[in-house]
């Protein structure tokens, strides 16, 4: 059966992986249509496929280097750049100035998650596990940009500069020695 076959680009692990990328994409979608609640729901479902296809492919052997470098799109698909799109589409920019700066500094945002990512990917071995990460994960730094999407929505930080230094925050950790225990 191919599921289990390791040498499979569709084997089971990478299926679930490929729900992610199209969570994702489809994450993307609604953002652009406007539709932020849809758009947060196919992120956390996401979410959930990129912590199941991991433990799927230590469990059945599965894990590649094609399953590394897959997962890797997946994340910045659904950890990087969708967050970005979120929390852009969401901020209302009242001069085009405005709306350079934020879109420059989440371009930075992007930039960072990629860097991150390919590093990530050079340092580990397929199927290994690191006891901590080096720098924020791109998962945990979604899940910051969506917490500040939801103080932002519910007008408890409504300052766009403050907003874009958390964003240069959160991007400049994600490369930075911050030791994160692995879950």
């Amino acid at each position: 059966m191919k599921f289990f076959d390791k040498n499979s680009h569709f084997n089971i692990a990478n299926i679930i992986t490929f729900g992610n990328i199209t969570c994702g994409i489809l994450g993307i979608y609604f953002i652009v249509q406007g539709n932020f609640f849809v758009a947060i729901i196919f992120a956390w479902i996401g979410g959930a496929f990129d912590i199941a296809d991991g433990k799927v492919a230590r469990k059945y052997n599965l894990s590649t280097e094609f399953g590394v470098q897959l997962d890797s799109f997946a994340d910045f698909l659904s950890f990087v750049i969708m967050p970005s799109f979120l929390v852009f589409y969401a901020i209302e920019k009242t001069s085009m100035l405005e709306e350079i700066m934020i879109g420059a500094i989440f371009i930075f945002y992007i930039i960072s998650g990629l860097i991150r990512l390919v590093d990530f990917n050079l340092k580990s071995d397929a199927g290994g596990v690191a006891k901590f990460f080096e720098g924020v994960p791109t998962p945990l730094g979604a899940i910051l940009l969506w917490i500040l999407y939801l103080i932002y929505s519910y007008d408890i930080v409504t300052n766009i500069y403050i907003i874009s230094i958390i964003v240069l925050a959160i991007a400049l950790s994600m490369n930075s020695k911050l030791k994160i225990p692995h879950p």
